[in-house]
């Protein structure tokens, strides 16, 4: 079975209380994903979102049972059985900022970055297209994990959270907004999860950061980093840059959609080709894949960190858990599809079609046939297969077939250098040694 992670993010505002969590997971594992990832559970400050912890070691009201004497046995207990159903569980872990009335404000004013005037200083972000656009939390208090004059306290605070919640049963952690925090403290972090549990992994969330920010996670030793990928349309090289840049950092996770973006299947207007096109290309362009809940059942609605609720979910979407399976699977049939490798434009980026090829020093190369036109079939000749692969025997997986709707596989064909492929409307195929 594959090692690599592929995830399946379990948003609790949609999901609901801890015990309808389990319906989730158990679809999360059917469909084949090895990881549940699952936003913060911390009990909430005012505007009740997510990432605004009032208190790290109580939990959210919402997701606790109304029955429930002792929510964090709940919690473990829960956590238990997502293990039982053959999955690792992931929390996110922010250490960037609290919420703006946590008592750690009080408790410990040296801990928070303040501006001129003696007030707390609130996180942004900027936008790294347009540094014009910068998004400040208002609701959030920003540590100052580089500077406080108590740092020590600080970061053993942060080291204890990591302890506990480890104990707890979690098996890895989403670092939310890694470039903020000091490499070092990354570095603390990981070192006493790993003395508590040596396989427990450390995912850097970067998204929104600029590319100088992602360089200076380089020390930080980090499992993974999420990549661009979703924003890559095949015109221009830039992901394939990025991706040959990051790597020498950490391996990464690709993702189609996350609870920070709109849902794409409302981007597309509901274009069921793309919503498979671009899942595709994240579980095969880096080593792992996120998929949040809902994008099985093609959802439109974006996850909101403050007002989703399970009275969200929706009934009347197409169904693509089979497709998604299928996809799943094939991280244990293609071995090259669930390591970073080194990716190659192997086609004029220009045309209507791209073929791109996946290289690993220890592994043989995968192909990807590309269809850009989200409307039209096109079709492209193979050629430099033989050079590609060595003069041996390929097959081709077209994941996009009829039969994967009734059987959650795909069964490979023999394919020869020189053959006519006809690709559907934003279709992906994947060819790799036989």
């Amino acid at each position: 079975m594959t090692s690599s992670p592929i995830i399946y993010s379990l948003f609790p505002r949609l999901a609901g209380a801890m015990p309808e969590w389990l319906d989730h997971s158990a679809r999360a594992a059917e469909m084949g994903f090895n990881w549940i990832h699952i936003n913060p559970v911390h009990y909430p400050g005012f505007s009740g979102s997510l990432y605004a912890v009032k208190d790290f070691y109580k939990l959210n009201p919402l997701f606790v049972p109304e029955s429930c004497a002792d929510p964090m046995e709940e919690l473990r207990r829960t956590i238990a059985a997502m293990h039982d159903q053959g999955l690792l569980v992931m929390m996110d872990l922010v250490v960037n900022h609290t919420a703006k009335d946590s008592p750690l404000i009080k408790e410990h004013p040296s801990w928070f970055r303040k501006d001129a005037d003696g007030y707390v200083v609130s996180p942004s972000a900027i936008d790294p297209a347009d540094s014009r656009k910068v998004t400040v939390w208002g609701d959030l208090a920003e540590i100052d994990n580089a500077n406080s004059r108590e740092r020590q306290e600080l970061w053993a605070y942060w080291t204890a959270l990591v302890q506990y919640y480890l104990e707890l049963g979690f098996d890895g952690f989403r670092c939310d907004a890694a470039y903020k925090v000091p490499s070092q403290l990354w570095q603390l972090l990981i070192s006493a999860g790993r003395k508590r549990n040596s396989e427990v992994l450390f995912v850097a969330e970067t998204l929104g950061c600029r590319l100088a920010e992602v360089r200076g996670l380089r020390a930080a030793g980090f499992d993974y980093l999420f990549n661009s990928s979703k924003w890559w349309n095949f015109d221009e090289r830039w992901a394939i840059e990025q991706h040959a840049e990051f790597s020498e950092i950490a391996p990464s996770v690709s993702f189609p959609e996350t609870h920070d973006t709109h849902r794409l299947f409302r981007d597309t207007e509901g274009a069921v080709q793309v919503q498979k096109q671009r899942y595709v290309l994240a579980a095969a362009f880096a080593s792992g894949v996120l998929m949040p809940i809902g994008y099985e059942h093609c959802f439109k609605k974006k996850l909101d960190v403050v007002e989703s609720s399970p009275s969200d979910w929706e009934d009347h979407g197409p169904d693509i858990s089979p497709f998604i399976k299928a996809v799943n699977s094939l991280f244990d049939q293609i071995e090259t599809l669930g390591v970073e490798g080194r990716w190659e434009v192997e086609t004029d980026l220009d045309s209507p079609t791209t073929v791109l090829c996946k290289r690993d020093r220890e592994r043989s190369p995968l192909l990807l046939l590309v269809n850009k036109d989200w409307h039209a079939k096109q079709t492209l000749r193979l050629h430099g297969l033989d050079r590609i692969f060595g003069g041996k025997a390929c097959q081709i997986y077209r994941v996009f077939g009829d039969r994967i709707e009734s059987t959650g596989a795909v069964a490979p064909q023999p394919i020869s250098c020189g053959e006519e492929v006809a690709l559907g409307p934003a279709e992906i195929s994947i060819i790799s040694i036989a």
